[in-house]
């Protein structure tokens, strides 16, 4: 598609949304986790492994969605994980055990993803070059907004008639966004275009993406980037209301600066493309990442927790990150052009295997105390600094 060419109307909105299920199915429910466990008689523990139970299979289904909807289209594919994950949802509206809401999770997590990674592929099959990048940036400034907005419904609705309702505006949302996506969602990869599901096929082209250097720094780079902030979502309801005294009804506390953050980022780097080089943007991110993590250790070894200065660098980070993040993207997708939905695919299950072990092993090893959480933030920076600086040397002249 020539790169003069306007998106479809309103794609950016759609996608964004499509993108924010997954971010609504985590942030949405986390003020109620005290709730689900009173009502569940289930453990602090075994409410924390609902996450492992939604993102496990998140990263293990991811893998697939690009490559069916290599096959059969996007729209389609959207389409019915919609309907599944709405279905799971309203499971998770009657559950009377923790573990029905574990299996149930797991089924959103199965159907979550698909947004997420066709969205990308979608990006890739209207535009290249800076075109793709206003575009990318753009739907990551809206998509900011769901994990900013989700905690604080949660936290309402919560408070207002219990966890089950969080499941059951799930169910609403997910009826609302179906219902677009099959009014407004164009196909973008048509019937010609399309590529075998057949095994041999499939192998070797996984083989092809999983084994190239470039883009496995490229997805490794996102990731760690990623799970310096992610360490605080998955860690809000003991960060927020065990160490900052927060309610169940303040968690845009955490929320709002970061996903300032993350819009200001995008807007940034959708204004830059064209006129700075992604590795310059990238290295302008890194930057920016890393005086954000050497100014939340540093508030954390002169000062007690307490607001606003506890969740102040998530601004700066969240800023930095998103800077660089589109480009990432990009990078880690070019190298295929006809295989955008399996390599969208196997970026978006690196990433997410990344934030199951993030959710499982560190967030509980760090959210004791808020310098823990501080000092995670930074290595996790540092391993992401280390694989982009991989990535430029391993990109071919």
């Amino acid at each position: 598609m020539p790169d003069t060419q306007k998106p479809p109307r309103g794609i950016a909105l759609l996608l964004a949304a499509l993108s924010a299920l997954g971010p609504f199915s985590i942030d949405t429910y986390l003020p109620s986790f005290h709730a689900i466990g009173e009502s569940l008689q289930a453990t602090p523990l075994e409410v924390q492994q609902t996450l492992s139970a939604y993102l496990l299979p998140f990263a293990v289904m991811t893998l697939w969605h690009g490559a069916i909807s290599d096959a059969f289209g996007r729209r389609r594919v959207i389409l019915a994980a919609l309907v599944l994950f709405g279905i799971a949802s309203a499971g998770c509206v009657f559950a009377t055990r923790i573990e029905h809401l574990w299996l149930l999770r797991g089924l959103q997590g199965i159907s979550a993803g698909a947004g997420i990674v066709i969205s990308r592929a979608i990006v890739r099959d209207l535009f290249d070059g800076p075109p793709a990048q206003r575009l990318m940036s753009h739907i990551t400034m809206m998509f900011a907004l769901a994990p900013a907005v989700a905690p604080v419904i949660g936290g309402w609705l919560q408070t207002l008639f219990g966890w089950r309702s969080v499941f059951a505006f799930l169910v609403l949302m997910t009826a609302v966004l179906g219902f677009a996506c099959w009014r407004l969602l164009p196909e973008t990869l048509p019937p010609a275009r399309r590529q075998s599901l057949h095994a041999g096929y499939l192998g070797r082209t996984y083989w092809k993406v999983l084994s190239s250097p470039p883009f496995l720094f490229a997805c490794a780079a996102l990731s760690f980037n990623f799970a310096g902030f992610f360490i605080y979502v998955l860690s809000a309801p003991v960060f927020l209301m065990r160490h900052l005294g927060v309610p169940e009804t303040g968690f845009l506390w955490l929320f709002g600066p970061a996903m300032l953050g993350l819009m200001s980022g995008s807007w940034i780097a959708g204004r830059l493309a064209g006129k700075l080089s992604l590795e310059r943007t990238i290295l302008a991110g890194y930057l920016v990442m890393g005086c954000a993590a050497a100014f939340n250790l540093g508030l954390n070894l002169a000062l007690p927790p307490g607001l606003p200065w506890s969740v102040a660098p998530l601004f700066v980070y969240t800023l930095g990150m998103s800077l660089a993040m589109p480009c990432l993207t990009l990078l880690a997708l070019d190298p295929f052009p006809t295989q955008r939905g399996l390599a969208a695919s196997c970026q978006t299950f690196l990433q997410s295997g990344f934030n199951a072990v993030a959710a499982g092993l560190l967030a509980p090893l760090l959210w004791g105390s808020t310098l823990t959480l501080a000092l995670g933030m930074g290595a996790l920076m540092l391993a992401g600094g280390a694989v982009a600086w991989l990535h430029a040397r391993s990109r071919p002249a």
